[in-house]
């Protein structure tokens, strides 16, 4: 999570910041194998130097981006969860609890259907 402080610490909101590390921490802690990092000013985790997911903060929410096409797969989930998303993004608003389950579905089918995959973004 070292990689992950400078980041965290621009973070002026103490209960932003909360989630946002608790969020990153969940992610180190259950997918050991992804390589956390900060690349366009935003913390992500890729995995053999591919994107898989990564994250930035709003007055609103934590945005979640895990590429469209992934979002497009679990468009149902993730407004079953109450967030809502754009094409590119997920919008977790600050006032509700973060939905693990449906960040290890986004996740889990990234690090599988990116398997072979050689390049940072799916083109």
């Amino acid at each position: 999570m070292e990689v992950f402080s400078d980041f965290l610490a621009g973070i002026d909101n103490p209960e932003h910041r909360a989630r946002t590390e608790e969020v990153l921490a969940w992610v180190s802690e259950t997918y050991p194998n992804l390589v956390p990092k900060i690349a366009w000013n935003q913390p992500m985790f890729t995995d053999h130097d591919t994107f898989i997911i990564g994250f930035s903060v709003a007055k609103q929410h934590l945005a979640v981006a895990p590429e469209k096409v992934v979002i497009d797969r679990f468009s149902t989930d993730i407004v079953a969860a109450g967030y809502e998303h754009t094409a590119q993004l997920i919008r977790m608003k600050w006032k509700k609890p973060t939905d693990f389950l449906l960040l290890a579905k986004l996740i889990d089918f990234n690090i599988q259907d990116k398997a072979e995959y050689t390049a940072f973004w799916r083109k």
